[in-house]
């Protein structure tokens, strides 16, 4: 390092992080607490749980038509959730599906922004606890948009900037597993026949998904979801979305660490350009509309700078041979066309 970095180096990670304060605990709890209502109320709810009760009905046809009926979605709206909160107070079948479906969620989601923020306090590196993004249910569909962690101190080196990227989706991902196999292995097979062919929203299975159904000599085309499948899929769409290599996503992280600044400016544009045409293919060959969330995401991405750290060492070979552990971990994650319209 140079002599200013030194000087820097030694004013940022000379003394101990303070704690967390009971105010600001009570903040991310409260946080973490809505996140896990709005999450309840989506497990229960189409596509993802058993209540499936916004009918549109006819195609509106007219201009007056069209206007009746965006102005009836509110209302529409409102009595969908209210129907499910009832449900849930009412129904212990509604119950028990909601809660494991949000449980399941919070579980890889506490553990992929905890994996960051142990990650964070071994370097020394001022972050703050994890904020839990709620939704209302149906518009962000799983009733959260996830969590994420703010870095408020420059980090210290390339190891610490790959350490505290990839602890994140490898925690997430080792919480996942096991709610996955449990998923599959009570997922409900139904004939060919009996598998709806249009009106429907399908979800795509990831590497991962299908070598455990495989494992349990299961065709998922043919499954009926349950809420620690759902959890589970939902789980592995963050993990694979954070390892894309771009910005500050976790994969732009150890992008970054790995291979350098340059390797990492341009694999967020090949990310951003390949994702682009992906989404336009998958909504003209495979009725997906899914591809241009994503795109977006790497979009914006590409906008957000990465900082700098002071140490620029190389990383050692078993944190390549750990970086390769996370490419292996978002082939098997990642789907370019989530969800299909049939």
């Amino acid at each position: 390092m140079q002599e200013a970095d030194q000087v820097n180096y030694e004013f940022f990670y000379g003394a101990e992080l303070a704690r967390p304060s009971a105010l600001v605990w009570a903040r991310h709890i409260l946080l973490l607490f809505v996140t896990f209502c709005t999450a309840t109320v989506a497990g229960t709810l189409y596509p993802f749980g058993p209540v499936n009760d916004f009918v549109v009905g006819s195609d509106p046809q007219t201009t007056d038509e069209v206007i009746a009926f965006l102005l009836s979605l509110p209302e529409r709206y409102i009595a969908v959730i209210g129907h499910a909160v009832e449900l849930l107070f009412t129904n212990s079948y509604v119950l028990t599906y909601g809660l494991e479906f949000s449980l399941s969620l919070l579980f890889i989601l506490v553990s992929h922004e905890m994996g960051h923020y142990v990650a964070c306090r071994i370097y020394k590196v001022d972050s703050t606890l994890p904020f839990f993004i709620p939704t209302p249910p149906m518009i962000g569909p799983a009733g959260t948009f996830g969590a994420f962690i703010r870095i408020k101190s420059p980090m210290p080196s390339r190891r610490a900037v790959f350490d505290i990227g990839v602890a994140g989706p490898i925690a997430g991902f080792i919480a996942m597993l096991p709610i996955a196999v449990v998923g599959i292995a009570q997922m409900e097979m139904v004939s060919p026949a009996s598998v709806p062919t249009s009106g429907q929203l399908v979800f795509g299975d990831p590497i991962l998904m299908q070598a455990i159904g495989a494992a349990f000599g299961k065709n998922l085309a043919f499954g009926v979801g349950n809420a620690f499948y759902y959890a589970a899929w939902v789980g592995a769409l963050v993990t694979a979305i954070n390892l894309i290599p771009s910005g500050q996503l976790d994969g732009g992280h150890a992008v970054y660490a790995a291979l350098g600044e340059r390797v990492h400016f341009w694999t967020g544009r090949i990310a951003f350009a390949a994702m682009a045409i992906l989404s336009v293919l998958g909504a003209y060959f495979f009725s997906s509309p899914s591809g241009f969330l994503i795109a977006i995401i790497l979009g914006v991405m590409l906008r957000v700078g990465h900082p700098r750290p002071f140490d620029q060492t190389p990383l050692d070979t078993k944190r390549k041979a750990v970086a390769v552990l996370t490419l292996i971990i978002f082939i098997l994650t990642f789907l370019p066309f989530p969800v299909k319209l049939i």
